[in-house]
């Protein structure tokens, strides 16, 4: 059974950067961004083989420590022959930081979406699409 699209989910925790040195601090990220996943996803679902776009939205507890960019890798790789086949199929990333006290309106968010928002920090919000050009 392939998933539905679009999946929101919310990962409660700091995201590992890539580059971290601690291969256990890494594979700890992983299992978090799978088990976080699987209530989004058929009890016996098939990775998906279509192309998709991932958006990630991250609430740190205070200001973010490190670079953006170096939480996509782990995150993605994390849900590769998971919720995808392979990270290859991701034709788009959007991905934000919300520290707090800077504020950014959202005309319509999910309920997924206002969950992370109103909830404990540090927390990273995911939604995973097969419509890889959708505007959110």
């Amino acid at each position: 059974m392939e998933p539905e699209f679009p999946i929101e989910f919310i990962v409660q925790g700091t995201p590992v950067s890539f580059q971290r040195a601690n291969p256990r601090a890494k594979e700890e990220w992983r299992d978090l961004v799978r088990r976080a996943s699987a209530p989004r996803l058929p009890q016996m679902h098939f990775a998906s083989s279509q192309h998709l776009s991932v958006t990630l939205f991250y609430y740190p507890d205070g200001l973010m420590i490190g670079d953006l960019d170096n939480i996509i890798k782990l995150t993605l790789d994390a849900m590769s022959q998971h919720v995808y086949v392979d990270d290859e199929q991701v034709e788009r990333v959007v991905i934000q930081k919300f520290e707090k006290g800077r504020i950014f309106a959202f005309q319509a968010p999910s309920e997924t979406l206002a969950a992370c928002m109103l909830g404990p920090k540090p927390a990273l919000y995911i939604r995973v699409s097969n419509t890889p050009y959708e505007d959110l």
